[in-house]
C-alpha cells in the first residue's frame, strides 16, 4: 500500500485523505433540515467534500479553514483562511455548520468559542447544525475495522480514555489503494454539556436531526427570552 501521507492540517488531518473521502449521506441530511436556498456558512470545511454537494443542491456556501492546503481544493465556493474562533466577517447567515465532531474538542473553552462564532454569524431566524458522536458512545464495544460503502476501510487502534473523559486513538484509513493515519483526541458531549454550552451562546437545542443524537439544530435565543438555570458543565 502507499502512504501518500503528504501535508497535514494544524489538527494534523491528512489534506489528501479528506480530498478523497466521499461525502456519505451528510449533504442531503443538511439539506433536508434546512430551507431550500438558505446560504451557508461552513465551519472547519476541509477540502471541501461537503462544500460541493451542498452546492449541487442549490446552496451558496461561504467555506472557512485555518489549513490554505485544504481550502485549496475548494473553487465553486467563497474560501476564508481563518481559526474559527478568529473568525468576524461582519455579515450573517441563514445556517451555520458546525460539524466534524469540533464541539468535542478537549478545550471545552475553545468549543465555547466556537459556538459564540456561530451565533455571530447566524441570523436570528436561522439555524446552527452541530455534530458530534452519539452520547454514551462505548468505543471499546466497536469493531476495530469498519469497511465503507465505497470499499474503503477504517481501523482504530491505540485506544485509551483518561478519567477526565478525554479519548485518544488513531485512525487509520485505507482508500483507493493508499492509506493514512490520524491521531484523534476528543472529549464526548453529554445532551446536559451540549444544552449548556449553547446557551452560553444564546442558542439553544431546536431539534435532533437523526435517531442517535448526533445531529443537533439549534436556533438562536432571543436576549429577551427568559433563560433557564443550567448545570455546570
Amino acid at each position: 500500500m502507499k502512504n501518500p501521507q503528504g501535508p497535514t492540517a494544524p489538527d494534523g488531518s491528512p489534506v489528501e485523505l479528506f480530498q478523497r473521502l466521499p461525502a456519505g449521506p451528510v449533504p442531503q441530511l443538511i439539506h433536508d433540515a434546512i430551507p431550500d436556498g438558505a446560504n451557508i456558512l461552513e465551519l472547519g470545511a476541509g477540502a471541501g467534500r461537503i462544500t460541493r454537494p451542498l452546492i449541487g443542491l442549490g446552496h451558496e456556501v461561504v467555506a472557512v479553514d485555518e489549513s490554505p492546503d485544504m481550502l485549496a481544493y475548494i473553487h465553486a465556493a467563497e474560501t476564508v483562511q481563518c481559526r474559527i474562533e478568529e473568525l468576524a466577517l461582519g455579515r450573517r447567515f441563514d445556517v451555520v455548520l458546525l460539524m466534524s465532531h469540533l464541539i468535542e474538542n478537549p478545550d471545552r473553552e475553545l468549543c465555547r468559542k466556537f459556538l459564540t462564532t456561530c451565533r455571530a454569524h447566524v441570523t436570528d431566524s436561522g439555524c446552527v447544525l452541530v455534530q458530534r458522536d452519539p452520547p454514551g458512545r462505548n468505543y471499546r464495544a466497536e469493531p476495530l475495522k469498519r469497511t465503507m460503502p465505497d470499499g474503503s476501510t477504517i481501523h482504530m487502534r491505540d485506544l485509551d480514555q483518561s478519567a477526565s473523559g478525554v479519548v485518544s486513538f488513531t485512525l487509520d484509513y485505507q482508500v483507493e489503494g493508499s492509506t493514512w493515519s490520524q491521531a484523534v483526541l476528543t472529549r464526548p458531549i453529554s445532551d446536559t454539556s451540549l444544552k449548556d454550552m449553547l446557551a452560553a451562546a444564546d442558542l439553544e437545542i431546536d431539534s435532533y436531526l437523526t435517531p442517535s443524537r448526533t445531529w443537533i439544530r439549534a436556533r438562536p435565543r432571543l436576549r429577551d427570552e427568559p433563560r433557564e438555570a443550567g448545570n455546570p458543565v
